[in-house]
C-alpha cells in the first residue's frame, strides 16, 4: 500500500522511525496498540516530547514553528507514528483553529496563541454543535452581544470533545439574529476559566467521559478575540471543517488497524484454516483494503492542494465519507472475526488492567467499545449525508 519514494524519503523515513522506536514510551504505546484509553496526562506528556523535537505540528510552515515539511514528509510521518502505537496530537489547537488563525488571523492573535498551542500549553476544544444545530450548524442559536469592548455570549454548546480538559474554546456565535443562517455568525475565542461558563458531562454508551454540554451565561469575551470580521465567521467555519474533515480520513490509524484485523484474522480458524483464508472473509478485508489504498491516494491529492495556498476544497468531503466508512467497517470485521467474544464489554481493560473472564483474551476485550465508538464517525464533522449534499452541490453542480 507504500506510495513510491525517493532515496531522501527513505532516509527521513529512518530518521523518524529510528527516533520513535527511541522515544515513545513503551507503556504509551502499549495502550494505542491495545485499545486502551488515554487521559490528559497520556496526551500532554507526548506533545511534549514532540515539541522538544519541533514536530508537534507537523503540517505547520516553519515561520509559525513547524518543521516545513512537504507532504509526502507528512505521508511519512503520520505512517511511521500509527506503525510505532504514537498517540494521535489532538487536532482542535494544531490541525484545526492554528491553520485559521495563520490564514485570518490579526498578527496580535498569531503572537498570542500560536505558540501556546505549539507546546501545548493551551488546550483547545471546538464549539460548533448546539442542541437543533448539528450537521444545520448554520441554525446555531448562541448569541454574542456587543457591550463597549466585549462581546457578552449567551448560550449553549453540546458534543465538545475533551472539554472538561480545555483551556480555550473556539466558537461559532450569532452576532446578527436578523440575517439569513449563514450570515451574521462569528468566530471568537474564548477562555475555558471565564465567569459563566458550564461544562456537564455526557457520558457516552462505552461509559467513557469524552463529550460534554457546554453553557454560556453572560460570559464577556474581549473583541480582541474575534477572528476575521464579524458575522463573516460562516467562510472561516468552512476553512476550519475542510481541515477537519480531512483529518477525519485518518489513513494512517486505519492502515494499523487493518493489520490488526488481519492479524485476528490469522489467530482464528474456520474449518481448519485461519480465518482470513476463507474465501467469503478474505474477500471482505480485501475489498476494505482496496477502499483504503484508494482513499490514502486522494487524501495526497488533496494535501498536496494546500502547498499551493489553497485550504480544502469540497473533496474534502468525499475524504470524510469514505475515511469514516473504512473506520467502521474495519471494526465490524474485527467483530466477525472475534465472534460472541467480541459482544462483551470490558471496562477495566480499557482503564488498564488485564482482560477479565468476560472476553477472555485481550483482543476481545477492546472491540465493544471500539465498535460502538466508531459508529459516531459517520455523524461528526457533519454527516455523511451533509457530505453528500456538499458534493452533490459544489462538484457535481446539481
Amino acid at each position: 500500500m507504500d506510495l513510491s519514494f525517493s532515496p531522501a524519503d527513505d532516509a527521513f523515513r529512518a530518521d523518524i522511525r529510528a527516533w520513535l522506536d527511541a522515544s515513545l514510551p513503551r507503556t504509551l504505546r502499549d495502550q494505542v496498540l491495545n485499545h486502551k484509553r488515554l487521559d490528559r496526562d497520556d496526551y500532554a506528556s507526548w506533545h511534549k516530547l514532540l515539541g522538544a523535537r519541533g514536530w508537534s505540528a507537523p503540517a505547520w510552515p516553519k515561520e509559525f514553528g513547524g518543521p516545513g515539511w512537504d507532504v509526502t514528509q507528512r505521508h511519512i510521518w503520520d505512517e511511521e507514528c500509527t506503525r510505532a502505537g504514537a498517540p494521535a496530537v489532538l487536532p482542535f489547537g494544531v490541525s484545526m483553529v492554528a491553520p485559521v488563525l495563520m490564514k485570518y488571523g490579526t498578527d496580535a492573535q498569531k503572537a498570542r496563541f500560536l505558540p501556546r498551542i505549539l507546546d501545548g500549553t493551551d488546550w483547545w476544544c471546538q464549539g460548533y454543535s448546539e442542541p437543533g444545530a448539528g450537521s444545520d450548524l448554520a441554525s446555531l442559536r448562541t448569541r454574542a452581544e456587543r457591550d463597549g469592548d466585549h462581546y457578552v455570549v449567551n448560550g449553549q454548546k453540546t458534543w465538545t470533545t475533551l472539554g472538561q480538559h480545555a483551556d480555550m474554546i473556539f466558537c461559532l456565535v450569532r452576532t446578527d439574529p436578523h440575517a439569513k443562517k449563514q450570515e451574521g455568525i462569528s468566530f471568537l475565542l474564548i477562555d475555558m476559566k471565564s465567569p459563566g461558563i458550564t461544562v456537564r458531562p455526557i457520558i457516552t454508551l462505552d461509559e467513557d467521559h469524552e463529550v460534554n454540554e457546554i453553557f454560556f451565561d453572560d460570559v464577556r469575551v474581549p473583541i480582541g478575540n474575534l477572528v476575521g470580521e464579524e458575522n463573516r465567521g460562516w467562510t472561516l467555519a468552512k476553512y476550519l471543517l475542510g481541515h477537519e474533515r480531512t483529518n477525519i480520513a485518518r489513513v494512517g490509524q486505519s492502515k494499523r488497524e487493518l493489520l490488526f484485523l488481519k492479524r485476528l484474522a490469522m489467530n482464528r480458524m474456520k474449518h481448519g484454516k485461519p480465518l482470513l483464508h476463507d474465501p467469503l472473509f478474505g474477500a471482505k478485508v480485501a475489498s476494505v483494503e482496496i477502499e483504503l489504498m484508494a482513499l490514502e491516494v486522494t487524501v495526497q491529492r488533496v494535501i498536496a492542494s494546500e502547498a499551493d495556498g489553497k485550504g480544502p476544497g469540497p473533496e474534502a468531503s468525499m475524504l470524510k465519507i469514505k475515511g469514516t466508512e473504512v473506520q467502521q467497517a474495519l471494526t465490524e470485521l474485527m467483530f466477525d472475526a472475534i465472534g460472541p467474544q467480541a459482544a462483551a464489554f470490558d471496562p477495566a481493560f480499557l482503564e488498564g488492567e488485564r482482560a477479565t473472564s468476560l472476553t477472555g483474551d485481550d483482543d476481545a476485550a477492546p472491540l465493544a467499545a471500539l465498535y460502538f465508538n466508531f459508529r459516531k464517525t459517520s455523524i461528526y464533522g457533519g454527516s455523511n449525508e451533509i457530505q453528500k449534499n456538499i458534493i452533490a452541490q459544489m462538484i457535481l453542480g446539481l
